[in-house]
């Protein structure tokens, strides 16, 4: 059924209007022809009522002409936008990620220099500044490659969230960081490897915004029904007002910060995946859930089935 929509929608406005008018022709003589055979009075058909029906086929099809025409020409126009848009957003992607980027090496370059030739707090803490603000932009440059490797096409392949999760926990394991995980032995999902970058950057933000003296992270998934959801909590102060309602928008907001950037690629990276995003912040610290479509173990692949042992009810993971 799809194929043959495609390939009548994709005919031209002419041909289309051409075919209605053909189509709704042939329709009205049957109409009539079959009103006047159950009402047993061929008299009651006549040729000008005949061309009255044409007339109005006629009149319809010449207005499906103009409005498949119109439609049409906004949709190329739109479609030439969207490719000019895609083409200055790849150039100046590219060009800030290595021009800006390199120059903003160099900066950092000199001020590590700086650094050693002066011996004053306050030009000290100038220096830092600089050294902070300089890796602030080129975390977001590494960010903004996330985009450029990315595909807006639905997933099909299928991920296991539990070791996903696991390398993430196990990248922001520190000495200083209490990270405890609560999962199943395994929980797949429809996702691509795209998948990763989202659940690395909830659990650095769990760690990198926690200011806490023991700072701690909970992780766990759970499975429920058609949906398999990782919770990721953590007892800081929370994600700030402002980079939060990243999350709730539904169009771009202002961003100054790469902890913003990460929050919507986020968002918009669980979203491509068919998942969603949400968040609970309290004065305990923030929860931050990503749920995605579940993949039934008869959609895995052959291999994962195969070497997959019996599922444990859970299992907890601390890392110190």
């Amino acid at each position: 059924m799809k194929f043959s929509l495609d390939r009548i929608y994709d005919r031209s406005p002419r041909g289309l209007a051409v075919g209605f008018l053909c189509a709704g022709s042939v329709l009205v003589l049957a109409v009539d022809v079959a009103v006047a055979v159950a009402a047993g009075d061929a008299a009651a058909w006549t040729p000008a009522r005949l061309a009255g029906g044409w007339a109005v086929v006629g009149v319809s099809s010449l207005f499906l002409y103009g409005a498949l025409t119109y439609h049409r020409r906004r949709a190329e126009a739109a479609r030439r936008e969207l490719e000019t848009s895609n083409q200055q957003l790849q150039v100046l992607s590219r060009v800030f990620r290595h021009n800006v980027r390199n120059d903003l090496n160099v900066i950092r370059g000199y001020a590590d220099l700086l650094g050693e030739r002066v011996d004053d707090d306050r030009s000290r803490a100038l220096l830092e500044t600089i050294r902070e603000t300089t890796d602030d932009v080129v975390e977001i440059s590494e960010k903004l490659r996330v985009i450029e490797e990315s595909s807006p096409e639905a997933p099909a392949e299928r991920i296991d969230l539990v070791e996903a999760a696991r390398e993430a926990a196990a990248d922001v394991d520190d000495s200083d960081v209490a990270v405890r995980m609560e999962t199943p032995e395994e929980a797949w999902i429809r996702a691509d490897r795209s998948v990763e970058y989202p659940i690395r950057e909830v659990f650095e933000n769990a760690v990198t915004h926690n200011d806490a003296s023991t700072r701690r992270v909970e992780a766990r998934i759970e499975e429920n029904g058609t949906t398999t959801c990782l919770e990721v909590s953590d007892n800081g102060p929370g994600i700030p007002e402002d980079e939060r309602a990243v999350l709730r928008a539904e169009r771009e907001t202002p961003l100054s910060h790469a902890s913003s950037i990460g929050l919507w690629l986020v968002k918009w990276m669980c979203e491509t995946q068919g998942g969603t995003v949400g968040f609970e912040a309290t004065d305990d610290g923030t929860t931050v859930r990503l749920r995605f479509e579940s993949a039934a173990a008869a959609d895995r692949p052959a291999a994962d089935r195969a070497g997959a042992g019996p599922a444990a009810e859970s299992e907890s993971v601390e890392n110190r």
